[in-house]
């Protein structure tokens, strides 16, 4: 798979493969004929490939805080109630471990009583620990079932679990406010697992703490490599930097970022999820009815995050028949 595997936009339209799940817009659906793009076409011409996301650096983020500076709350409501902030979340986590539970396959509202009132915010140590454990459990359980790994920060960390395709395990791996050093320096705490895909974002947060193009590019080619490297067995799908609303981040550099991690996506062996595209809008920016404050996603956001991940799950499982 690892030579011949394409993610190609022609072969996608083409392929057998099933329709995206709601709730898309289905006025975007023919975004995605540029949306997976193939190795080999990424080094021919990068800069028609090139469109990439942005993640926040806070260390702490929650919906509570975005609602307290009167930005607009998701859009697409969850079913029942789910947590609102890293506490809850982490405290929910938590409970889920305790029980035995893998926290990706929870309901939303799983743990209620657990999480409600949580207020104390765990330290970046808790989150990495506990993701470690996570990542240690999902190892010693995980048999024979399919197994995808999220890597990255808040953007990844908040990705609704109801919202990942069904068929496989999922292991969650997002740290809120992290930069792309510090993704690299615990990309070992999953290294006993066995993924089939490993999902990786990485890089808004490094803009707003300043850090150079070069260090940014030098990182994720160290991710991408070291993922290589630990799961040979694994498809390695490095995803776009989202584009911004804010005035501090300039969308030029991120789309100049993104053309030069479509060609270390192509060089280190790994496949390359242009969400980028689905993200602007006519003048570059993040689309405002899917982010919260410019930098994070709505759940709307989010469900289109989804269809991209399960049409390339869709490509993966017609290439594995």
């Amino acid at each position: 798979m690892r030579d011949s595997y394409l993610l190609a936009a022609g072969l996608l339209a083409a392929g057998p493969i099933s329709a995206p799940p709601p709730p898309v817009p289905t006025d975007w659906l023919g975004e995605f004929q540029d949306l997976l793009a193939n190795r080999e076409a990424q080094a021919a011409a990068p800069q028609q490939n090139a469109v990439l996301a942005v993640e926040s650096s806070k260390p702490e983020f929650s919906q509570t805080e975005i609602a307290s500076k009167g930005v607009s709350v998701p859009s697409v409501a969850p079913v029942e109630p789910a947590p609102f902030s890293g506490s809850q979340l982490y405290q929910q986590r938590l409970a889920a471990l305790k029980a035995g539970t893998l926290y990706t396959r929870l309901r939303p509202g799983s743990f209620y009583d657990r999480w409600a009132k949580a207020t104390r915010q765990p330290t970046h140590q808790e989150w990495k620990n506990l993701l470690a454990k996570e990542a240690r459990a999902i190892a010693k359980g995980q048999g024979n079932n399919r197994l995808n790994i999220l890597v990255g920060d808040s953007l990844s960390l908040w990705f609704p679990s109801e919202y990942l395709p069904g068929g496989t395990f999922w292991l969650n791996q997002g740290i809120s406010g992290e930069n792309s050093g510090q993704v690299l320096k615990r990309l070992s705490a999953f290294q006993a697992t066995r993924p089939d895909t490993i999902y990786v974002m990485a890089g808004i947060n490094d803009l707003r703490q300043g850090a150079s193009d070069r260090a940014i590019l030098n990182n994720i080619r160290a991710i991408a490599r070291r993922l290589r490297q630990t799961h040979p067995q694994a498809e390695i799908i490095v995803q776009s930097i989202l584009p911004t609303r804010t005035t501090t981040l300039s969308n030029d550099r991120i789309r100049n970022l993104n053309r030069q991690i479509i060609l270390i996506a192509q060089q280190e062996g790994a496949s390359y999820l242009n969400l980028h595209a689905l993200f602007a809008d006519d003048g570059g920016r993040m689309r405002a009815e899917l982010t919260t404050d410019g930098l994070h996603l709505n759940r709307q956001g989010y469900a289109v995050w989804q269809s991209a991940i399960q049409q390339a799950e869709d490509w993966i499982a017609w290439n594995r028949l």
